[in-house]
């Protein structure tokens, strides 16, 4: 039976889903908006909102037992793929080789009017 994660760590899903969820091995996140769990409020610049999803995908992660070197899978979104390569440099920090698998989509657009929306998968 899979287990939810439940964290103040990071944002509260805006909808009816969980912040993500464990299954056997496995730590599914929802897609995480960059929101700061803090304040609620969210960042300008897309190197600021990509920095704060991944600290929401990271605080999710350890809540379940994880972190960030255990990610198998990312997919990112983002409302502009013009923002491809300021994304990178910021995702670059969260991440040592071998670099998970990824996917990265331009979306017409993200919940809030965010910028970038990332979800992962990785191992517990």
């Amino acid at each position: 039976m899979p287990t939810r994660i439940d964290t103040e760590k990071a944002p509260a899903a805006v909808g009816p889903y969980s912040q993500g969820m464990v299954s056997g091995n496995l730590v599914f996140t929802s897609g995480q908006l960059p929101i700061v769990a803090e304040t609620g409020t969210m960042p300008e610049t897309i190197e600021e909102q990509a920095k704060a999803s991944l600290e929401n995908v990271k605080a999710i992660l350890e809540s379940a037992g994880s972190s960030m070197d255990r990610v198998i899978k990312t997919t990112v979104f983002l409302s502009d793929i013009g923002n491809f390569a300021a994304v990178n440099e910021v995702y670059a920090t969260y991440f040592d080789k071998p670099f998970p698998a990824r996917s990265c989509f331009e979306v017409a657009c993200l919940p809030k009017e965010a910028l970038v929306e990332i979800e992962v998968i990785a191992e517990k």
